[in-house]
């Protein structure tokens, strides 16, 4: 394969985007997703669009929905950012192939899958209801878990 062939280095994700700028872009729609959730529950933004059977507010409502007394909709912007800003580092300025921004990541995004996890447990086992809201965070940090998981796979071979 010639060296015109080949990708520019860092571009083996989707549509000719790094796996961190995957990161980054799925990042920061969940971050504004979850910063929706958190002003709606604190009463500054208006209605909340869920859907039939109000299953957001049963789930928005419930002692799960609170972690050691924080919204877990504001834990999860929070987290959002920094999944965007470390995935951003780490896309910039030559950082394409360091590990230490694929570790970092790793470890912002695997507590979150497993968090997200317990949430999920309580919301359809227990609670027996369905927030397409929590659906679309749900499905991203499994998508970002994946992500992670492909990001040190390749920054290892990288080395």
């Amino acid at each position: 394969m010639d060296d015109a062939a080949a990708p520019p280095p860092g571009r083996h994700g989707l549509l000719g985007l790094t796996y961190r700028q995957v990161t980054a872009l799925i990042a920061l729609v969940n971050l504004f997703v979850a910063t929706y959730l958190h002003l709606w529950k604190i009463g500054k933004v208006g209605a909340l669009a869920c859907g039939a059977g109000g299953g957001c507010h049963v789930v928005q409502f419930s002692p799960w929905s609170w972690f050691l007394g924080v919204d877990v909709a504001l834990i999860g912007a929070v987290g959002y950012t920094l999944i965007l800003i470390t995935a951003l580092i780490g896309s910039t300025g030559g950082r394409d192939d360091a590990r230490g921004p694929a570790v970092a990541l790793a470890a912002l995004i695997w507590p979150a899958f497993l968090f997200t996890l317990r949430l999920k447990y309580y919301e359809f086992l227990v609670l027996h209801s369905f927030c397409p809201w929590c659906a679309i965070s749900a499905v991203s940090i499994t998508t970002l878990s994946v992500l992670a998981w492909l990001e040190l796979r390749r920054t290892r071979s990288a080395r």
